[in-house]
C-alpha cells in the first residue's frame, strides 16, 4: 500500500510505503503537541483573567454605597437619618448584602474602631462635608479609612459635637480655620475620641 503526504513532517516518505522510515513523522509530532498544549494553555489563562475581571467588576458594583431615603434609620438608635443635620456614615460588613447606617460619623468610627469589632467590614463610607450640604446632607460618600476629619468643630451633627469628615485635607483645614477644632486623619482617630459606652460624656471629650 503506497500514500502521498503533502505534510512537511513527511517529506520524506512522498512515494514510500507505510513501512518505510518513521524518523520524520516523530520528529513532526513532538513540536506539534507542544504547541497544542501551548495554545491550550494560553486559552485558559485568557479565559481565567476574563472571568475575573468579570467578577471584579460585580465585587466592585455590589459594594458601592447606597443613599439616604426618607426611611433610612441609624442602625445603633434607630434615628431617621434624613431628620437631622451633619455627616451620616454606612458600613458593609462582608457577611451581609445591604448597610447599615449611621447618624454621625461618630458612630461609625466607634463601630470601627472598638477593640471588640471582629466582624469583617467589606467597606465603610462617609459623606464628603466639602461638598454635601451641612444641613441636609446627601451623596457624596467617601471610603472613610481615606477621608480627613475636624474634631471638636462648633457645628454640631445628630448627636451634638461630631467628627466633621471630608475628601480632601485642604478643605478640612478651611472647615477648621472656619469652625475650630483639629484636622486629623483616620489613622490618628483613636478609640477613646470616639467612644460612645460613655454617654453623654463622650461630647465633653470631643
Amino acid at each position: 500500500m503506497r500514500f502521498r503526504c503533502n505534510c512537511r513532517s513527511h517529506g520524506g516518505l512522498r512515494g514510500g510505503s507505510l513501512d518505510g522510515p518513521l524518523d520524520g513523522r516523530r520528529r513532526g509530532s513532538a513540536p506539534l503537541a507542544g504547541r497544542r498544549a501551548l495554545l491550550r494553555a494560553g486559552l485558559l489563562a485568557t479565559l481565567g483573567g476574563l472571568a475575573g475581571c468579570e467578577a471584579s467588576r460585580k465585587g466592585a458594583g455590589a459594594v458601592a454605597p447606597q443613599e439616604i431615603g426618607p426611611g433610612t434609620s441609624c442602625e445603633l438608635d434607630g434615628m431617621l437619618l434624613a431628620e437631622y443635620p451633619g455627616p451620616k456614615g454606612q458600613l458593609l460588613y462582608a457577611d451581609a448584602s445591604a448597610p447599615v447606617f449611621f447618624c454621625d460619623t461618630v458612630e461609625l468610627l466607634d463601630t470601627l474602631l472598638r477593640p471588640e469589632q471582629v466582624r469583617a467590614v467589606a467597606a465603610a463610607w462617609v459623606q464628603d462635608m466639602g461638598r454635601a450640604d451641612w444641613e441636609q446632607p446627601r451623596g457624596h460618600w467617601i471610603d472613610a479609612r481615606s477621608a480627613f476629619y475636624v474634631r471638636g468643630s462648633r457645628r454640631h451633627g445628630s448627636m451634638g459635637p461630631t467628627f466633621a469628615s471630608f475628601a480632601r485635607e485642604e478643605d478640612a483645614r478651611r472647615f477648621a480655620a472656619e469652625h475650630g477644632g483639629t484636622v486629623l486623619g483616620f489613622a490618628e482617630i483613636r478609640p477613646a475620641m470616639v467612644d460612645l459606652s460613655g454617654g453623654a460624656d463622650v461630647d465633653q471629650r470631643m
